[in-house]
């Protein structure tokens, strides 16, 4: 089994050079508390989908992740943690036009994860909430893969963003872990009403700013007024607020030590 870094050069990779910023010599990279991030530009997913919508929409090749940098973060103690909030895992492919074929595309949490196993950095916990009603056989014999089956709670029900309840998961499980934990947390429930008041809740940071402590790493897909996915928002009905607004929160949030990312 990796350890954490295992898969990161012991001198950082930057002496010779120049790591991630050598890579990116325009300076427009974000520097957070867990390193280098990707800047903050729309339609907040990968540019491509621009030009190939459906090849591209689910890319996750558009993050950047200081692997390094958080490599020099975390200890030998310290517990990693995934809170998946919308964490369904059927993505079909093209399974309503092939009725006999039934197979399911990788979701993109499971591309994050394998992301951080590469570099060493396997969950301990993952919790995953889920509101729709789905067959647990099917999440662990059809869609979950193997090496996860350790480390997995399947919790089939809503979040709620009501401070301080049990079935909010930044009050029950996020507070339960310590500031050398390494955290990271998904957000995508598809509900404005919900998710937002969850987002601005890790902006206000919680009792006494933990929350901008502990997480080390946030995904959100903020599903705003965007002419790029608009199509897709719009047959959701889930679109709420503007470019700006999602632009000035997770400025906000990267402000706060939060590292925070657009999720597609």
């Amino acid at each position: 089994k990796l350890l954490p870094c295992d898969n990161v050069d012991s001198d950082g990779g930057r002496s010779g050079s120049g790591g991630l910023s050598a890579i990116f010599p325009s300076h427009q990279l974000s520097l957070t508390k867990s390193g280098f991030i990707e800047p903050l530009l729309p339609p907040m997913r990968h540019h491509k989908l621009c030009w190939d919508f459906f090849k591209h929409i689910m890319s996750l090749d558009y993050l950047i992740h200081d692997f390094e940098a958080m490599c020099h973060n975390i200890k030998a103690t310290s517990r990693r943690v995934l809170i998946d909030m919308g964490a369904s895992l059927v993505f079909h492919d093209d399974s309503k036009k092939k009725k006999k074929r039934k197979k399911y595309r990788e979701p993109p949490i499971v591309t994050l994860m394998n992301l951080y196993e590469k570099f060493g950095f396997q969950f301990d916990h993952i919790y995953a909430f889920e509101v729709d009603t789905m067959n647990s056989r099917q999440v662990y014999e059809d869609l979950l893969p193997e090496k996860y089956f350790a480390s997995y709670h399947w919790i089939n029900a809503g979040v709620t963003n009501v401070k301080g309840h049990k079935m909010n998961p930044l009050h029950s499980i996020l507070t339960k872990f310590d500031e050398d934990d390494f955290i990271v947390i998904k957000l995508d429930i598809d509900t404005p009403s919900i998710e937002l008041p969850l987002a601005h809740q890790l902006v206000e940071g919680g009792p006494d700013g933990i929350y901008h402590r502990m997480v080390d790493q946030f995904y959100f897909e903020h599903h705003v007024h965007l002419g790029e996915l608009a199509e897709s928002w719009e047959r959701d009905k889930t679109m709420e607020g503007t470019v700006k607004d999602s632009l000035e929160m997770f400025h906000s949030l990267r402000e706060r030590g939060i590292p925070a990312h657009f999720w597609p």
